[in-house]
Formats: structure tokens, C-alpha cells, sequence
């Protein structure tokens, strides 16, 4: 069975850091870029970043972009979210997701993605 557990959410202040995990089973890690998307209450999910299979290409959303490091260790099938600087607007459930071999820049909309997480809930206080 495919399965994408995130964790590493939490409570933090503004300014603090966060490092998400999503650990993947059940698919050839190597062959699926991974993304990150958020949702806030009320709100559509959003797209937060993107790496493609073999790590080599990142791609963010302008409001995490320099705050926000996507990487991933394929020998642990396991993809991180390295959040720095954060704000209360980054307040949402943070998801990660998978797609075959999408390219960077083409798999922004979660319709695009085959597998998905169940999130974790990241709590930005002011």
C-alpha cells in the first residue's frame, strides 16, 4: 500500500523553525517528485514547493520562497520541509504529496499529484 506520513509540526513562535518529514512506502521513491502543499481553515490547499525525483531541481511559491528549503534523502525515502523565518500566515495542515516523474514548475496544482499524506498541523503564534 503507498502511504506518505508527515510529521514535525507543532506549535512555534513567529520568527522560530520547523523541519517537516514525510516518510513515503509502497512506491519507488526515486521515480516521483514530491510536493508540499498547505491548507489553511477555510481556504483552498495551496502550493508550497516541489522537488523533482532525483532532488536536482526545487521549486517554491514566491511566499515561502527564501524562507522555506524542500530536500530529500532517497536512501530513506523520506522528503523534509526545512521552515525558517516563520509567520503566523504560514498557520495551516502541511501535506506532502507525490506525482511520477513530474517536472518542477508543471506540478503547482494538487489535481497533478497521485498520492497524498494526512497531514500535519504547523501553529504559527504572534
Amino acid at each position: 500500500q503507498v502511504q506518505l506520513v508527515e510529521s514535525g509540526g507543532g506549535l512555534v513562535q513567529a520568527g522560530g523553525s520547523l523541519r517537516l518529514s514525510c516518510a513515503a512506502s509502497g512506491l519507488t521513491f526515486g521515480s516521483y517528485t514530491m510536493g508540499w502543499f498547505r491548507q489553511a481553515p477555510g481556504k483552498e490547499r495551496d502550493f508550497v514547493a516541489t522537488i523533482t525525483w532525483s532532488g536536482g531541481s526545487t521549486f517554491y511559491s514566491d511566499s515561502v520562497k527564501g524562507r522555506f528549503t524542500c530536500s530529500r534523502d532517497n536512501a530513506k525515502n523520506t522528503v523534509y520541509l526545512q521552515m525558517n523565518s516563520l509567520k503566523p500566515e504560514d498557520t495551516a495542515v502541511y501535506y506532502c504529496a507525490a506525482v511520477f516523474r513530474g517536472r518542477v514548475g508543471a506540478n503547482t496544482s494538487p489535481d497533478k499529484y497521485d498520492y497524498w499524506g494526512q497531514g500535519t498541523q504547523v501553529t504559527v503564534s504572534s
